[in-house]
């Protein structure tokens, strides 16, 4: 399992009563009702979604993920016992990355699999481990046993039929309730592959976008299929596959050219365009896996600019924010949205950081 060679040097308490426990859909607002902080060297500024377009200029490209959401959570049990599964990439040779969870709403990581374990899936077929994934001879911090694993999954259907069937979105145990798999796409959802939302494209609405189009502001696709969520303190972000059209590369290459921003929705297009970007942040097309992790290792390139959601500490995704905000100003930013309650997580607030 990879562990960090870099922390984040980003400081701040766990705002564990500041997790949005539902889709702002669920209180009767629209996606782009959420909260928007702006960091810049000139200050902090508060808004909301949907008048990001006050703060980007003719010119400007957002790039955006196209990848869509699958259901990749299924109930399954281990002898006698319930659990959970996460069900993420699909390997070379046709395994798949999963994690196990405790019942029934995967609150905590299980790491006491063991190889060759058979788990049955209460949706009809089993699963079997293999080995700890990624298979590097390392382990979570603290030693304390395998949160992923590879996995034979043995079902007599398609794996994608059958998640559509009896799959339900990858969740945890802060939200309230169980959302339709429809709460978890973004409006740039084409191409189904993540584990889990990306969810920084979430609060854009198609009214939203027509505005931005209208004022000049460029899309650029990729495509980055997401695995499951770092969830320990020091764990690195796993390998995920990922493609960065001629297109989209020549539209970032103009606008920098050009003397516009490139601003990444979300640590996935961060990282996708950082993948194929090089040493003087000229981007390639590109496809295939990652396993880019920015930091002062490895820093930013291309992207000038950020829209995210809020991270936990010590996350591998806080470290992405300070390699294109700079850790001064994600100080500042995090201080302010803590101070003024910003909601966290998928369905929570946003931030636009522009250094």
């Amino acid at each position: 399992m990879s562990i960090l060679h870099d922390r984040p040097t980003t400081l701040f308490r766990s705002p564990t009563d500041l997790t949005a426990d539902a889709p702002p859909e669920a209180r009767g607002e629209s996606r782009d009702s959420v909260r928007l902080l702006v960091a810049t060297h000139d200050g902090i500024r508060h808004t909301t979604f949907r008048h990001l377009d006050r703060f980007l200029s003719a010119g400007d490209v957002l790039v955006i993920n196209t990848s869509a959401t699958v259901p990749g959570q299924l109930d399954a049990t281990r002898g006698a016992e319930p659990v959970v599964l996460h069900i993420a990439n699909r390997l070379a040779d046709g395994t798949r990355v999963v994690e196990l969870r405790t019942a029934p709403d995967a609150r905590d990581p299980i790491l006491n699999g063991s190889p060759e374990e058979r788990l049955v899936l209460t949706g009809g077929g089993a699963l079997t481990l293999l080995d700890p994934y990624p298979h590097d001879g390392s382990s979570p911090p603290g030693g304390r046993g395998n949160r992923l694993w590879r996995a034979r999954v043995e079902i007599e259907e398609p794996l994608a039929d059958y998640l559509r069937r009896v799959g339900r979105p990858i969740s945890y145990g802060y939200l309230r309730e169980r959302f339709r798999i429809e709460h978890y796409q973004t409006v740039f959802a084409l191409h189904p592959g993540s584990a889990e939302m990306p969810s920084a494209g979430r609060p854009f609405t198609p009214e939203l976008v027509t505005r931005l189009v209208a004022a000049g502001v460029v899309f650029a696709p990729i495509t980055l299929h997401t695995s499951v969520s770092s969830q320990e303190a020091g764990e690195g972000p796993l390998a995920e596959w990922f493609t960065v059209s001629t297109q989209s590369a020549a539209l970032i290459n103009a606008a920098k050219s050009a003397g516009h921003r490139v601003i990444a929705v979300g640590t996935t297009a961060t990282r996708a365009v950082e993948s194929v970007a090089d040493p003087a942040g000229f981007v390639r097309s590109g496809t295939g896996w990652t396993e880019i992790v920015i930091s002062s290792l490895r820093p930013i390139r291309t992207i000038d600019g950020l829209i995210t959601g809020w991270h936990d500490p010590e996350a591998s995704h806080l470290l992405l924010v300070e390699g294109v905000a700079g850790p001064e100003l994600t100080q500042r930013g995090y201080d302010a949205a803590v101070d003024h309650r910003y909601r966290w997580h998928e369905f929570g607030d946003s931030g636009l950081f522009l250094p």
